[in-house]
């Protein structure tokens, strides 16, 4: 059920002050630290920030898809990490237990998903299967009441903080897909460990670190789902992530078009403020007709999984169309600002540096391209 709109209209109201008011000023110190502040964690935490896509019966604000696309764009406007302190609660790390979940496993953990008190990962990426998320080769082998997980799982988000993880294993000789099941991981259990956070690129502040399983004993209660239904339910997951993501992409390129147009009102050359000359212009007006459509994009689809309407191609174009988009007009910004978008002081190329990012996970440019094909040739086109 979708909050009124006074209450949504208030809701992104608060995001987006806090985003410009308290984040923002923050953004090289994540940097420099590598870490998101304590008191910053605390206050979205306050904020109900972690449980946005959790029903209010468990805790959450229940936002609609529409809804949360709308934060997420608000949460664009700053640096990626902060975003990503709790986005794994709120996209891919709780959604298999709220899509697939039996009552009495999100009575357990649902409530404090939504609080923050814990935080989840889903964990399906291994050192060999990244594009090709059907090879899964961690294994779940059926012992009594319990199943014995042993594999390694690589780049996981927020594993270096979680306290539950959504673990795909295989569970049968099933090739493909059809051999893969879901199962909920707490941390605390023997056999759990968690390697050094990567060195990145980008989204300083944000982890990603390997999830080592060795022999670990998870109660079959802890099953997502049936036997089997792993894939599915990973697949149905990322559709709500990417969207999620794509309005993320948006943000961070509206963030940088107002940049942009400020440095370039300010910033003369010729005897004028570059913004008056055309060709600063027309790089100008690239970014905002793509920001602009990929903005259209998200929320007419979010709209229609709202709707249930079966939203995979539209899902995968979104997030196509976005992530490429935003790496554009980042390198734009670093164009406009010429000299100063290569130097760490004005904040240009950390963004350039963040954005790199979107294109990969959660599924590469070349796996939408290969969804929007697919689910294009099936309808006929």
């Amino acid at each position: 059920m979708a909050l009124d709109p006074d209450t949504v209209a208030a809701l992104i109201d608060t995001v987006r002050r806090y985003v410009a008011e308290r984040l923002r000023p923050l953004e090289a110190q994540v940097e420099a630290d590598d870490a998101v502040p304590d008191a910053v964690v605390a206050e979205m935490r306050d904020m109900g920030l972690f449980g946005l896509s959790i029903a209010e019966d468990y805790g959450g604000l229940g936002l609609t898809m529409a809804e949360e696309a709308r934060v997420a764009i608000e949460m664009g406007r700053t640096t990626p990490a902060f975003r990503s302190t709790f986005g794994t609660n709120v996209g891919i790390g709780s959604q298999g237990l709220v899509l697939a979940g039996t009552p009495e496993q999100k009575a357990e953990w649902l409530p404090r998903i939504a609080t923050g008190e814990i935080v989840t990962s889903f964990a399906l990426t291994e050192p060999g299967v990244g594009s090709d998320s059907g090879a899964v080769a961690t294994r779940a082998v059926r012992d009594g009441d319990v199943y014995r997980l042993s594999g390694t799982k690589r780049y996981i988000t927020n594993a270096d903080r979680a306290d539950l993880f959504t673990v795909m294993a295989r569970t049968g000789d099933a090739p493909g897909g059809r051999g893969v099941s879901a199962f909920l991981v707490p941390r605390t259990l023997p056999g759990v460990s968690v390697g050094e956070p990567e060195k990145k690129m980008g989204q300083k502040g944000a982890k990603v670190a390997d999830l080592h399983l060795d022999d670990v004993a998870a109660p079959v209660a802890n099953r997502l789902g049936s036997e089997g239904e792993g894939f599915k339910i990973a697949m149905r997951v990322l559709d709500r992530g990417r969207l999620h993501i794509a309005a993320v992409c948006v943000g961070v390129a509206e963030r940088l078009i107002a940049d942009c147009v400020a440095y370039a009102s300010e910033r003369r050359q010729f005897g004028k403020a570059i913004a008056e000359h055309q060709l600063i212009q027309a790089m100008i007006a690239d970014s905002k007709t793509e920001a602009l459509a990929a903005r259209a994009l998200v929320l007419e689809t979010a709209a229609s999984k709202d709707a249930g309407i079966d939203v995979v191609l539209e899902s995968a174009a979104a997030k196509y169309y976005a992530s490429e988009m935003v790496g554009r007009v980042a390198d734009r910004a670093v164009q406009i600002y010429g000299g100063a978008g290569y130097i760490a002081d004005y904040g240009i190329e950390r963004l350039y540096r963040d954005v790199r990012l979107f294109r990969i996970y959660e599924g590469t440019s070349q796996i939408q391209q290969l969804i929007i094909a697919r689910e294009t040739l099936k309808r006929g086109g």
